[in-house]
């Protein structure tokens, strides 16, 4: 990302401001007539020109201003936005409300869902805290078609995985359930790495059983999704980019499909509580969020339960005020975590 001159990140920055407002390209004149700039309408002109070659703007079509791009929101984001904060009075309210909801972790996360989408205005989603670490509980084995086997594996905390598996030979339900219960007795209370460490105790079948359970748990531990709750979907319909119901369904599926949910915060959100990432345009990694930026964080007690929350908006998001949301309610939510968990 070259650097611009402080000219050019002036007018970068007003184009951004002007266009989340507007979602209408921006133009040299409007610049110079709504902001002191203290140079000529043509030396703004020349300017844009300059951020389109850049890659910061593009031209929508022929005549018109310019709008920014997926690496001009970059730029501004991590270069010009520095630091923001929400006003008392909002987080005075925000904190009253988290302060008046019972001590029920499903409460608090449906109200940092609601709280998000409200002041963000556009769609949130929220994840409820579980354990850092996946620790197993009980496991089943269901025979169902042929060599057709579905495992069921229980973790600590009501979390429940299930993950089919197609055995070498088909194998009778009783010596299924045999292997489950070994399994369950053996591995009580293990991690992951502590359940891999059991597989030399079984036979051929308890081996492979023994290895998929580590390998389910590892996912797991990867992820630490929680259930997970959403709100704001209305704010996104009312957004003239989303006009087009084919962009719409693509953005909403990081809400609407939890694979693609718990595939995309493993792999783009720190594992570490505390800080605020920004995800514009889907990174070049995710095709399904081209149209769209992810403000998100992890919030909770480290070593004990963790949870992710952020919003999904337009790559025209004020992204000031989205950021310094995401920062306040991640806060919040971390410490009613630790008086809940850590305590």
């Amino acid at each position: 990302m070259s650097a611009l001159t402080e000219r050019q990140e002036a007018i970068l920055a007003l184009v951004i401001h002007e266009y989340i407002d507007t979602a209408q390209p921006v133009g040299s004149k409007i610049l110079v007539e709504r902001y002191d700039l203290g140079v000529s309408s043509a030396t703004v002109r020349s300017e844009m020109v300059a951020l389109t070659q850049a890659g910061m703007l593009r031209q929508p079509y022929t005549s018109a201003g310019r709008v920014p791009t997926e690496e001009g929101y970059r730029y501004f984001v991590r270069r010009l936005l520095g630091e923001t904060d929400l006003p008392l009075e909002e987080k005075r309210m925000i904190s009253h409300q988290f302060h008046q909801a019972r001590g029920d972790v499903d409460e608090w996360v449906r109200l940092a869902a609601s709280v998000l989408a409200q002041h963000s205005r556009v769609a949130s989603l929220v994840t409820a805290p579980r354990s850092a670490r996946a620790v197993f509980k009980h496991l089943e084995l269901i025979s169902t078609t042929g060599r057709q086997v579905l495992l069921v594996l229980v973790l600590q905390g009501g979390d429940v995985r299930q993950q089919m598996l197609t055995l070498a030979e088909n194998v009778p339900q009783p010596r299924l359930t045999e292997t489950a219960n070994q399994i369950s007795l053996a591995c009580q209370a293990k991690d992951a790495g502590g359940v891999l460490a059991q597989a030399s105790r079984f036979d051929a079948l308890g081996q492979e059983v023994v290895r998929l359970v580590a390998e389910v748990m590892s996912r797991a531990d990867a992820v630490s999704a929680g259930a997970l709750y959403h709100d704001g979907l209305s704010n996104m319909l009312n957004l003239p980019e989303f006009a087009d119901s084919e962009a719409m369904r693509q953005s909403l599926r990081l809400l609407e499909e939890r694979s693609f949910l718990e595939e995309f915060l493993a792999k783009a959100l720190s594992p570490n509580v505390g800080g605020v990432q920004v995800v514009i345009g889907g990174e070049g990694a995710w095709e399904e969020l081209k149209d769209c930026s992810m403000v998100m964080a992890r919030y909770g007690a480290p070593g004990f339960a963790t949870g992710a929350l952020g919003v999904l908006g337009p790559t025209r998001m004020p992204y000031g005020r989205t950021i310094s949301a995401v920062r306040y309610v991640a806060g919040l939510m971390s410490d009613l975590v630790i008086e809940a968990f850590a305590s």
